[in-house]
């Protein structure tokens, strides 16, 4: 069984019972009525209000923090046969075998919240629905294809998804960004995005405070708002 230890939040969820909401050395975390399909962990993938385990064999298991106690965590089961899940402030998203994508969240499905859907399905462009890639920003998640073309769902206020943000606020439908992308990165707290594409040129957009972004000047250019390329770090592969 992989050993799994955990330091740092423990609050929202409560992953540790009986211990502070805050852990500064590391304890192993053990689950809760552990079974067979809770030997090998594959990925951890963790949040402001939860956390999903990915197990080897395709299976998930979340905890999220209950509306009236953050000590008992709820513990649920979810979709199988998965390959990656990426949790963000807001929202969350797991990729299946089949390269498809459910995600949740407050900028994704505001009717319901808690309750999984296909937005893989929602791309217009029926040829690039099979989805290798997934992560989730703070409030955004994005998407890589099959065909290489990166994808971005949710809230826009800082232009993370490429577009002007007094145009659009936000989306719950996928939006294309970037063609011919190899390599997308955020992070689970962050409202921006970094896209590689097959030339090795990096290129980014989004809430660019103290040059976060390593594009422009931070203190007038805050907001980048359409994929920009980063000479900088930018690599062309020469044939």
């Amino acid at each position: 069984m992989n050993e799994i230890l955990f330091f740092g939040s423990n609050s929202y969820p409560k992953l540790i019972k009986n211990k502070p909401d805050k852990i500064t050395k590391p304890i192993q975390f053990k689950f809760e009525n552990e079974n067979e399909n809770e030997k090998q962990i594959k990925q951890i993938s963790s949040g402001r209000f939860s956390t999903i385990f990915l197990f080897k064999n395709g299976k998930a298991i979340e905890y999220i923090s209950k509306d009236d106690s953050k000590q008992n965590p709820q513990k649920i089961q979810i979709e199988e046969n998965i390959q990656k899940v990426t949790v963000g402030f807001q929202n969350e998203a797991i990729l299946t075998i089949e390269g498809n994508v459910f995600a949740k969240g407050e900028d994704i499905n505001p009717d319901n919240q808690k309750e999984f859907i296909n937005i893989s399905s929602l791309i217009e462009d029926k040829n690039d629905r099979i989805i290798e890639d997934i992560v989730c920003g703070a409030e955004s998640i994005y998407l890589l294809t099959s065909n290489q073309n990166a994808y971005g769902i949710g809230f826009n206020g800082y232009g993370q998804l490429g577009f002007d943000s007094e145009t659009l606020e936000k989306t719950e439908k996928p939006i294309l960004m970037m063609k011919n992308v190899s390599k997308i990165f955020s992070e689970n707290s962050s409202n921006y995005v970094f896209l590689l594409n097959s030339n090795q040129e990096l290129f980014g957009c989004g809430y660019n405070e103290y040059g976060r972004l390593g594009l422009g000047e931070s203190r007038k250019e805050l907001m980048i708002q359409k994929p920009t390329q980063n000479p900088k770090y930018s690599k062309r592969q020469n044939n």
